[in-house]
């Protein structure tokens, strides 16, 4: 692997430029590191071994300050066009974390609590067994609606007051607040029209508003049509195609018996299993421009550790939560084995954020954050201030080792 002297743009970049690196195929990784974070060049790297057609970045902040800011590959494998300093890609699941951050800002500035029951902002909210349903309820995948009644299309997954209505109406899956299941898509829709009501504005708007505007961050849930072209274009690894394999051949679908784990990540016909597929699903360009806030948001990577830094360190001269919100807000609300059978090792969540656990190890046991589909990493650390985030278009599943790889490397770095 050759390596590069490139300069990145944008503020506070790492001051020492990438060192040589042993050779991975023909890719060639960019950046910098700040000295003695040389380790997480060569995490980073190993991303791209045995393969030609990954793309990846990763931006690591360390007290309001860039240490890592890498990338890497190809954006598009079709044509070969390589993954630059500005390239943004779908982060899936990710975008929980940011809508969850949105929602403290609001219990922040006193316009919600946690405790609300959702019909208080939202009152056709309020019908069909849910009359009592919380916003932590929502947040915390305790609202008995991690999957739809009736298939959607994807046509109509692209408009927002059509899933909402539809969400609604719907009468729970189970008992709300007594048991959990991952609402993959529809927790997004569920605290965005929460955030809609209150702010008056669409929840991408108002993520531009409170977060990405005042960060001069290069994210977007909703993507606009002047950033189209950059985006990364998604690949299917075998592994992700062979867990959906496996999975559909695990699941007894019965029309008494809905497969709803599935119907969660597809919503009917909205969507592929795998989520993207090469013209279809999170690489639909109309897809992409929608607000679908449960797994829809596009980011470079440098602006999602900066966002993440944010949280729990002045950045760029923003501070996004307080220590009293954060105390709040990362109340362990979630863990264990859901409602539904689903295999191991299960993820825990507070209000909506998601929280160190076998499933996914952060930095230390008090990060936050969230992951996504595909190997996609972010999260923030309060112990060593650290705003993290890895990105990479080759999405797998299982074990995949690639962003823990490099969560390790940094931990040794920063705690020995």
């Amino acid at each position: 692997m050759s390596a590069s002297t490139e300069v990145p743009t944008g503020p506070n970049e790492p001051a020492e430029p990438v060192e040589p690196t042993e050779p991975v195929g023909e890719v060639t990784v960019r950046g910098r590191v700040a000295p003695g974070f040389e380790p997480l060049r060569d995490a980073f790297a190993a991303v791209f071994e045995g393969t030609r057609d990954t793309g990846a970045a990763l931006a690591v902040l360390h007290r309001g300050e860039p240490v890592a800011d890498l990338w890497g590959g190809v954006a598009d494998a079709r044509t070969g066009a390589p993954w630059r300093t500005d390239t943004p890609s779908v982060i899936f699941s990710c975008t929980k974390g940011l809508v969850s951050i949105l929602a403290a800002r609001l219990v922040q500035e006193g316009r919600l609590d946690y405790e609300d029951r959702v019909a208080a902002h939202w009152p056709e909210f309020g019908r069909a067994g849910k009359e009592g349903v919380t916003v932590r309820d929502i947040l915390a995948h305790r609202a008995g609606l991690s999957a739809p009644r009736r298939s959607f299309s994807t046509a109509e997954v692209l408009d927002w007051d059509t899933v909402t209505a539809a969400l609604a109406e719907q009468e729970p899956l189970w008992e709300p607040g007594t048991g959990h299941a991952y609402h993959a898509l529809t927790h997004g829709w569920l605290i965005g029209e929460v955030i809609r009501r209150i702010t008056g504005g669409s929840v991408g708007r108002y993520f531009d508003e409170v977060i990405a505007g005042p960060l001069g961050a290069d994210a977007w849930i909703g993507v606009p049509e002047a950033v189209q072209g950059r985006v990364a274009h998604l690949r299917v690894g075998p592994t992700l195609t062979e867990h959906v394999r496996q999975q559909g051949l695990a699941r007894d679908r019965t029309p008494e018996r809905p497969d709803w784990p599935g119907l969660a990540m597809t919503l009917g016909d909205a969507f592929p299993p795998e989520l993207a597929h090469p013209t279809r699903g999170f690489n639909d360009p109309a897809v992409r421009a929608a607000e679908i806030p449960g797994a829809g948001g596009i980011a470079t990577a440098r602006a999602l550790a900066c966002i993440w830094s944010a949280t729990v360190t002045g950045t760029r001269g923003v501070r996004l939560l307080e220590e009293d919100t954060l105390r709040r807000a990362l109340v362990v609300r979630t863990e264990g084995k859901p409602v539904f059978d689903v295999p191991g090792p299960h993820a825990r969540w507070a209000m909506g954020f998601q929280l160190d656990s076998e499933a996914r190890r952060f930095l230390t046991p008090d990060g936050f954050g969230h992951d996504g589909a595909g190997g996609q990493v972010a999260f923030a650390d309060p112990v060593t201030g650290v705003g993290f985030a890895f990105l990479t278009n080759r999405m797998e599943a299982g074990d995949d080792p690639r962003g823990t790889r490099i969560v390790d490397a940094l931990r040794g770095i920063l705690l020995g």
